[in-house]
């Protein structure tokens, strides 16, 4: 019952959408409505104010990590499986967030949060390679979809078949699959590349 009730507060956690919240607290258009129309600090970035994007890349990432490490505190090191499917729940919160009518984002930003509280280390190698990517080619999509590749290889490594290995992996494959369209335009050679911006519909 208590793995139940944390596994459901984490998706909660993740449901909260701080690209949405950002926006309206600082009267920016809803990142909905313009650019990729994902809620995310990519997209936000797009409507010109780099003070609201960080602050949605800090809260998205801050709640992967919250969810992840409050489940660590009550449910303990025997509960590594509920723990994992904490960090889980707070990623497909954010990518189908019950308080924003499903539509939510790619959840990289909160899978670096859950990556943080899982494993520094794991973390670390994961922003590396997504700081390397972005820097050579400029698109975010290819940085975020090596970044989680990347994180499921060397969890797998470090932890062998353990929940958390499953876990990460899981959200490696989320955070493909939610790329998909981002994957048909590199594909095209249309993907925007990072620092081009969209200006925001009224």
């Amino acid at each position: 019952m208590t793995t139940a009730f944390v596994v459901l507060a984490a998706y909660l956690i993740g449901s909260l959408s701080f690209a949405v919240v950002v926006s309206r607290l600082m009267r920016l258009p809803d990142p909905r409505t313009y650019g990729s129309g994902n809620p995310g600090a990519t997209n936000v970035l797009r409507s010109g104010s780099r003070a609201a994007a960080i602050l949605t890349l800090l809260g998205d990432a801050a709640k992967g990590w919250v969810a992840v490490w409050g489940a660590q505190q009550v449910l303990g090191g025997e509960g590594v499986t509920g723990i994992a499917l904490s960090a889980l729940a707070v990623v497909l919160g954010h990518l189908y967030p019950v308080f924003h009518r499903f539509q939510g984002g790619k959840g990289v930003a909160t899978s670096l949060g859950v990556l943080i509280a899982l494993d520094w280390r794991v973390a670390l190698g994961a922003m590396a390679t997504f700081l390397v990517i972005t820097a050579f080619f400029r698109y975010v999509s290819l940085a975020a979809m090596l970044g989680a590749a990347f994180a499921a290889f060397f969890t797998f490594f470090v932890y062998h078949a353990h929940p958390y290995a499953w876990a990460v992996l899981a959200i490696a494959i989320l955070t493909v699959w939610r790329h998909r369209g981002n994957i048909r335009k590199l594909m095209a050679g249309t993907e925007s590349r990072l620092g081009r911006k969209t200006a925001p519909s009224a």
